[in-house]
């Protein structure tokens, strides 16, 4: 026989059915059974709510959180209005601080 001809005679029998260990169990059986297992022990429902950590995560819940205001923005202008004079105070009028006659 050719090689053309063995090779279309070798493709009409599955490899599955073919190979004597495919004829037994499906081998995925067991693999999904393993996944269900693993699926069954997850917790249900949604996940608790954390509470928050550090200073970052205490002034996001208070300010972001389930009553959000606009108190943040007063903070960073304030904010910025005291860096501001401080380093207006550092560079220029530290300088003048005595010298009122």
């Amino acid at each position: 026989m050719s090689f053309v001809i063995r090779r279309a005679v070798s493709t009409l029998v599955p490899p599955k059915v073919a190979n004597p260990e495919g004829i037994g169990a499906a081998k995925n059986a067991v693999r999904m059974a393993r996944i269900a297992k693993f699926y069954e022990k997850l917790p249900k429902g949604s996940a608790p709510a954390r509470a928050p950590g550090g200073p970052l995560g205490w002034y996001q819940a208070k300010y972001f959180g389930k009553n959000p205001s606009a108190a943040p923005i007063w903070h960073v202008i304030f904010g910025i209005m005291a860096m501001g004079y401080s380093m207006e105070y550092y560079f220029h009028l530290r300088h003048h601080k005595n010298n009122a006659h």
